[in-house]
């Protein structure tokens, strides 16, 4: 069990510094890659539920996390005020 959570820390660390840098350019910091990894994995295996896909390996699981995470990001970007 205690293997579990560090290895979803791990994943949700590297999902969100990745879906940072896909959405901004560069990551956000360990706190906030952690926070928006892990809510793109819920965000991301709810998506890939609805396609009917599952997830059975780390690296699987770090997709489903990273896709997750860009979503939530790019929904983010939708709320956020541009300025000029």
């Amino acid at each position: 069990m205690g293997l579990g959570i560090l290895w979803s820390i791990i994943i949700g660390i590297l999902a969100g510094a990745i879906a940072g840098w896909i959405m901004k350019g560069s990551g956000f910091g360990i706190i906030i890659n952690l926070i928006v990894g892990l809510v793109g994995s819920l965000i991301g295996s709810w998506i890939y539920g609805l396609f009917g896909f599952e997830t059975t390996s780390i690296l699987g699981s770090l997709l489903m996390s990273v896709v997750g995470a860009v979503v939530l990001l790019w929904v983010v970007s939708l709320f956020r005020k541009r300025t000029p």
